[in-house]
C-alpha cells in the first residue's frame, strides 16, 4: 500500500532502494539525503507528413541534457486543457526549428516559395506560447522557434530571403549552408546591454546558418539582440519576461564544439532552474 502524508512535502511517495527516494511533491530526487534538482524542460516535437511521425534531432535533447536539464518531447496538441498542465508542469519550453510559419499568422498570402506550413504545430504553438507568456515561464527558441516569436507577437517574415530580402549594407551572406551543421558560416554582431550579450559577453559570434526565411519586422515586445552582417535579425529578447530568448542559428548542431553555443543551452536550463 502506497502511504502519503500531505502534511510532509519531503516524504517519500515510493521507496526504490535504501536512501533513494523519489519525492513528487517537490519534483526532486533525493539520494542519500541529497537533492538533486533537475529542471524538466518540454521540446516542441518536430513532424513528418509523409510518414505521419513525430521526431526529434538528437541536438536539441543532449544540448539540454549536458547542460543539467531533462528534456521531455511534448505531445502534438492544440488541446488547451492538456497545454495548460503541460506549461504548468515543466519548468521551460524549447521550440525547435522546422516548418515555414504559416504567413496567414501574420496576415499575408501564401507565396509559392514558402514551404508547406504544419498547421498542427502552428496550432499547438500559438496556444502553448500565450500560456507560456502568462506563466512566465522561460523559453528559448531555435530556427523557427525564433520566427514564430516574433510572429505570435505581431511581427512578420521574409517569406524567402533570396526572393525578398535585399541588404542595405550590400553584403551577400548564404544563409542556407551545406553540410557540415557543425561549422559556422557567418558572423553576428551581439547588442551590448541585452540578455544575449550578458551571456556570452562578447560583441561578435561565428554562427551556423540553415533557413531561407527570416524576420522582417520586429514584433513591438522583442528586442534585436544580434543582427547579421546583411543586417538580417539574428537573436532576439523579450525583456518584459524573465528569460524569452529566440536564435536564428542553430546551437542543436555546434553546442559541443563551440563554446558560446552551449552557454545558451547552460544560461537556459540555469532559468528553468529557478523554476524549482
Amino acid at each position: 500500500m502506497l502511504h502519503t502524508d500531505t502534511n510532509n512535502s519531503s516524504l517519500c511517495e515510493w521507496m526504490i532502494k535504501p536512501h533513494v527516494c523519489i519525492v513528487i511533491a517537490n519534483k526532486s530526487i533525493s539520494r542519500a539525503g541529497e537533492q538533486m534538482m533537475k529542471p524538466m524542460i518540454g521540446v516542441l516535437p518536430l513532424y513528418d507528413e509523409n510518414k505521419e511521425s513525430y521526431w526529434m534531432l538528437p541536438g536539441y535533447m543532449k544540448g539540454i541534457e549536458e547542460a543539467g536539464g531533462i528534456p521531455v518531447m511534448l505531445p502534438l496538441t492544440a488541446e488547451p486543457e492538456i497545454l495548460m498542465n503541460l506549461a504548468q508542469m515543466m519548468d521551460g519550453f524549447l521550440f525547435t526549428g522546422g516548418h515555414d510559419v504559416n504567413p496567414a499568422l501574420y496576415h499575408e498570402e501564401t507565396l509559392e516559395v514558402c514551404g508547406t506550413p504544419c498547421q498542427d504545430r502552428d496550432a499547438m504553438e500559438s496556444v502553448l506560447f500565450q500560456q507560456i507568456l502568462q506563466l512566465d515561464k522561460p523559453a528559448l527558441g531555435i530556427c523557427r522557434g525564433l520566427q514564430l516569436f516574433n510572429v505570435l507577437l505581431g511581427g512578420t517574415l521574409y517569406q524567402d530571403l533570396p526572393l525578398q530580402f535585399q541588404s542595405e549594407a550590400r553584403v551577400i551572406i548564404e544563409h542556407k549552408q551545406k553540410p557540415p551543421y557543425s561549422q559556422p558560416v557567418h558572423q553576428v554582431d551581439v547588442e551590448k546591454g541585452t540578455l544575449l550579450y550578458d551571456l556570452l559577453q562578447t560583441d561578435t559570434l561565428r554562427v551556423n546558418s540553415y533557413h531561407h526565411q527570416g524576420i522582417k519586422d520586429l514584433a513591438k515586445p522583442l528586442v534585436a539582440a544580434a543582427t547579421a552582417e546583411d543586417g538580417l535579425i539574428e537573436a532576439v529578447v523579450m525583456p518584459e519576461q524573465r528569460f524569452m530568448m529566440a536564435v536564428q542559428w542553430h546551437p542543436e548542431f555546434m553546442y559541443q564544439e563551440d563554446e558560446p553555443s552551449f552557454k545558451l543551452f547552460t544560461a537556459f536550463v540555469k532559468a528553468c532552474q529557478g523554476e524549482r
